[in-house]
């Protein structure tokens, strides 16, 4: 018998260099926060508002593992959660140049365009692997309502003023309703126009970010995604309200 032979199955160079996935996570953050260092340091951002910035993602970080050491079910990190990382990183930089108080439209579009990009790519990887989880759902949800918050607030002193920042707070405005209604905590079917409504979303932030965009058009792009943003909240609501009624006081089948 040879010397590879006696060796147990987990003792291939493969098993050995695979990281438990809470581990790998950790690991995956801490290369986040390494590179968010060094982007914001390459923007050349004022000392407090880098550091305002990598503060934030530090906290968002360990809510995050908290979250995924709960609700992560799989055997691996998987690849979508982190992309998900890269888009969480993103955010916080436009968080360093929203701090500074700097205009440079063609960093936050580019950066912008690339997370977005990144936005389905996730989800598509997560299906494709079969690591579809309750975290990586929740952490998507999350990261994409900062990039919209923070999207907003750096249109705010565009043409659009502080009407973009209607632009960024539906979800955390549902959030707060959810803690004097409870009801609407509850769980949501996948819906296609909800998808579609959040990606317009994103774009007609991006826009808002374009140079020199007249006040008018601005003012209009504001308009008519926070009418689409209104009517897909009420869809959820109007389910979540449906889904309250206790089945006894449903009629006859």
């Amino acid at each position: 018998m040879t010397v590879a032979e006696r060796l147990p199955p987990a003792a291939s160079p493969r098993a050995a260099t695979r990281l438990p996935p809470l581990r790998r996570f950790i690991s995956l953050s801490t290369v986040c926060v390494t590179g968010t260092a060094a982007i914001t340091a390459s923007l050349r951002l004022p000392t407090l508002a880098a550091v305002g910035a990598i503060a934030l993602l530090v906290a968002a970080l360990v809510v995050s593992i908290a979250g995924f050491r709960a609700h992560h079910r799989h055997g691996r990190v998987g690849a979508a959660n982190a992309v998900t990382l890269v888009r969480l990183g993103v955010v916080a930089v436009l968080a360093g140049i929203l701090f500074a108080g700097a205009t440079q439209p063609v960093t936050v579009l580019t950066l912008g365009t690339i997370a977005l990009c990144l936005d389905g790519v996730d989800g598509y990887l997560a299906r494709r692997q079969r690591l579809s989880s309750r975290f990586g759902a929740a952490f998507d949800m999350e990261v994409d309502s900062a990039f919209a918050l923070v999207l907003a607030l750096l249109a705010a002193a565009g043409p659009a003023g502080a009407w973009a920042v209607l632009l960024g707070v539906p979800r955390y405005a549902f959030g707060a309703a959810a803690l004097v209604a409870p009801w609407l905590k509850g769980p949501l079917a996948d819906r296609v126009s909800r998808k579609v409504v959040c990606v317009l979303q994103l774009v007609a932030l991006l826009v808002l970010q374009v140079p020199f965009l007249p006040a008018p058009a601005a003012l209009a792009v504001v308009g008519v995604t926070a009418a689409l943003l209104l009517w897909s909240f009420a869809v959820d609501v109007v389910a979540l309200r449906r889904a309250r009624v206790p089945r006894s006081n449903a009629g006859p089948a």
